[in-house]
């Protein structure tokens, strides 16, 4: 450094560390003429105070600045030596003088002046101009080892904690645990994987549950006009929940001229007055949503009632709904374009005079049909359908969705006996619907409907569930095509009705018979689902006899898939056909044995006045049955041995039971009075089989030649309380005409495999007890 670079002023020295671009230090001066000054001979050059709290800091600093490899961050080492002697090397030798110790002040400069630094200052980024390595500390001696033995402490700055850090004795450890928290990481996240790919599909809330019929009508008033509505059903959710019930289909609402009790929609956005209002609808879904419930309300597509103003501006002419319905030329003499039948008779053509045509109505005359040959109409029933998803609903129960579509060419469909006169054809059993049912098209509108319902289904938890009606009797083929295919989607289930018959042949292999009807033509991997009763049909505990009615409900809910309940059949609830008055239902009145006002009489809730179905007024739209006093719920819930005891503690074993839900059936033995099966799961040593005697006389089982059953049995549960919790041996299984056995035994060896042909499951799942975990096997 020259000493033109060194400028005296007032006897002060000013300098400045600048770090240029490359990285590097140098030192600068500013100079300017001051009068010379007196030495002053005490003056102390450079005086560096080490206070004792920072001696760690400054120790750290002014080590050496060459890194290790081992710790690059302790080669980060700036030092006040290279200051002084970079500071000096340049000035000449009677100019430059150092002194340095603990305690003592350094002073650089002549006889002109000189320069006073204080306490030191430090800057870590310093390096030589020239590239070169620091200077060496005269100090270092004494510094170096009163450093070594300073160690970790708490509050230690970070320069010692990084200088401490890189020893091998804590970098180790910590390169280990960091080590095994990545292996442990990926070890939970395959394993995580593992079992999101194994484990078998969350049930959904149609497949846990059974479906509980309500036909508003009959249910509750809560007004006392003697018709059941919204507000009676918010009144009795209790009832649902008393049954462990989460699914409640609810018949139509909509506003109704009530020709065909509610069939015949006039306004597909409208409560009927009758049932309550839009608001009413509203708080009873909410309530119900509250509690845990579903609500699946009835579509209706196929007609609307000739009160629709859809079908007044279609009679008019209008351009836009000219084609809305089904229409044909004829005159008023003659309005049969064809054969076609109504499903209750006569002729399915009426003349219209305003519009001077024919048009098709397979029901009601006053029930016209759609023509969903016509894209506004699919557009109309999409928005329809949007417009109740909107409002909450969980699912729709599709009415007779084989009518949707008709032959275009309106032919003359075959008469079933050809030799019968041609215009004597007046009943529906008179003819092979050909050309007004399943009609090529059906299928792709239903998988419109199904996609639409889809999109609304995105939201855990709000599966919105479709079932479709459909009657095809020996035609099972027909019903099966509802499931859709493996790639496209139509309904959850096709509803099954094949059960209906059951009161035709009481015997085990009748029973075995309906129910492998369906099991063996259902498409892999698919839903089964059970009814025995509905409104158009006789109540089963009439038809079959009160005496089977708690082997039939055993049955319904110990078989594979969902069963559905029509309201009352879990109290045994029997025909009221000592109705009187005319008719209600349009079928009795063309033909009064085919009415259906016995089966939907209103529901007996207690001994109180009206059944306690209208406690205001002593009302009722259809007639109460006579033995209310005796079955009704209340008087049901206070009796153990009820029809509801067993009801509710069948639908509780089902929910509870894995081998119910998602385990295998397979039929055992089937003679004239008994159906037996069994329901297994893989991999879970606790399996059930179900003794059911459809007879008339007591039977005794002898089931010795199934070796995978254990030799002695244990009935868990009898339609017979006194033969609960007997044991029995497998070769000696008594029964009573009527009465059913759940019995559970144990066993590690399963039915199924050895019985393939026998066994049915929807979706194989086993069981890992080790860690109560199911898995896809």
């Amino acid at each position: 450094m020259r000493c033109s670079d060194v400028g005296i002023t007032s006897n002060r020295f000013t300098s400045s560390v600048p770090l240029t671009p490359e990285g590097n230090e140098h030192f600068s001066y500013s100079s300017s003429p001051s009068p010379p000054q007196t030495k002053q001979p005490n003056l102390h050059p450079l005086t560096i105070h080490p206070a004792a709290p920072r001696i760690p800091q400054v120790a750290a600093r002014v080590r050496g600045r060459k890194r290790s490899a081992d710790c690059p961050l302790a080669s980060r080492q700036g030092t006040l030596r290279n200051l002084s002697s970079s500071s000096h090397s340049d000035l000449p030798e009677k100019e430059r003088s150092a002194t340095r110790s603990d305690g003592q002040r350094m002073q650089v400069g002549g006889d002109s002046g000189g320069m006073e630094l204080g306490d030191g200052s430090l800057n870590p980024g310093f390096r030589d101009v020239d590239g070169g390595s620091a200077a060496e500390d005269p100090g270092k001696e004494k510094r170096d080892p009163e450093y070594a033995q300073i160690k970790p402490y708490a509050g230690m700055p970070k320069e010692v904690l990084l200088l401490h850090s890189c020893k091998a004795r804590y970098r180790v450890p910590r390169e280990i645990l960091f080590w095994l928290m990545v292996a442990c990481t990926l070890a939970l996240v395959a394993l995580t994987v593992t079992v999101i790919a194994l484990s078998p599909r969350c049930m959904n809330w149609w497949q846990v549950s059974p479906v509980y019929q309500v036909y508003l009508r009959s249910f509750k008033d809560s007004d006392g006009d003697g018709v059941g509505d919204l507000k009676g059903i918010q009144k009795q959710l209790e009832h649902f929940q008393y049954l462990n019930i989460k699914s409640v289909w609810v018949s139509p609402f909509y506003r109704s001229p009530l020709r065909d009790s509610g069939y015949d929609v006039e306004d597909f956005r409208a409560i009927d007055p009758l049932f309550g209002t839009m608001q009413d609808f509203e708080k009873l879904l909410a309530e119900m949503h509250s509690k845990g419930l579903k609500l699946i309300v009835d579509l209706i597509p196929n007609h609307t009632s000739d009160r629709h103003r859809w079908f007044n501006l279609s009679r008019t002419g209008d351009p836009h709904y000219k084609d809305y319905y089904v229409w044909s030329d004829c005159n008023g003499s003659a309005p049969r374009p064809n054969n076609w039948v109504s499903v209750f008779g006569n002729s399915a053509w009426t003349y219209d005079d305003v519009r001077g045509q024919c048009y098709l109505h397979q029901f009601l005359k006053e029930q016209p049909d759609l023509n969903f040959r016509n894209p506004h109409v699919r557009k109309e029933m999409t928005d329809i359908i949007h417009f109740w998803l909107e409002k909450g609903v969980d699912g729709f129960r599709v009415g007779a969705v084989n009518r949707l579509l008709e032959a275009a060419h309106l032919r003359d469909e075959p008469q079933v006996d050809p030799k019968k006169a041609p215009e004597s054809v007046a009943s529906v059993w008179d003819l092979h619907h050909d050309y007004t049912t399943s009609q090529l098209g059906l299928h792709d509108l239903l998988r419109d409907w199904r996609a639409e319902m889809q999109a609304y289904s995105r939201e855990p938890g709000r599966y919105r569930f479709m079932v479709t009606e459909s009657y095809d009797y020996h035609e099972v083929d027909k019903t099966m095509m509802y499931y859709g295919t493996s790639l496209v989607k139509e309904s959850d289930f096709p509803f099954n009705f094949y059960l209906l018959d059951l009161p035709q042949n009481t015997s085990g292999l009748w029973v075995k018979h309906l129910v492998q009807l369906w099991m063996a033509n259902m498409p892999k991997g698919q839903w089964p689902n059970w009814l025995v009763g509905n409104h158009d049909q006789p109540r089963i505990a009439s038809s079959a006899g009160h005496t089977y009615i708690r082997a039939i409900n055993m049955l319904l809910l110990t078989l594979p898939g969902t069963p559905t309940t029509y309201y009352g059949e879990e109290i045994g609830m029997e025909n009221n056909n000592g109705t009187d008055g005319p008719a209600r239902d349009p079928a009795g009145k063309y033909n009064a044995s085919a009415s259906q006002d016995p089966q939907r009489s209103p529901m007996q809730w207690s001994s109180d006045m009206n059944a306690g179905f209208n406690n205001k007024t002593n009302t009722t739209w259809l007639p109460l049955h006579p033995d209310y006093r005796s079955i009704n719920v209340k008087a049901q819930m206070e009796d153990e041995g009820s029809v509801l005891a067993q009801y509710r503690s069948l639908n509780t074993l089902r929910q509870s039971e894995l081998p119910f839900l998602r385990g295998w059936f397979c039929f055992v033995h089937a003679d004239a009075s008994v159906f037996s099966y069994l329901r297994e799961l893989d991999g879970l040593s606790r399996a059930f089989l179900m003794v059911l005697n459809f007879g008339g006389e007591p039977a005794v089982t002898d089931l010795s030649s199934v070796p995978e059953l254990p030799d002695l049995l244990t009935v868990q549960m009898s339609t017979n309380r006194s033969n609960d919790d007997k044991v029995l041996h497998k070769s000696r299984i008594p029964t009573e005409a009527g009465e059913g056995l759940v019995i559970q035994y144990t066993t590690n060896t399963r039915f199924h495999p050895n019985h393939p042909e026998q066994c049915y499951v929807s979706e194989k799942a086993c069981y890992l007890s080790a860690v109560d975990l199911l898995y896809q096997c």
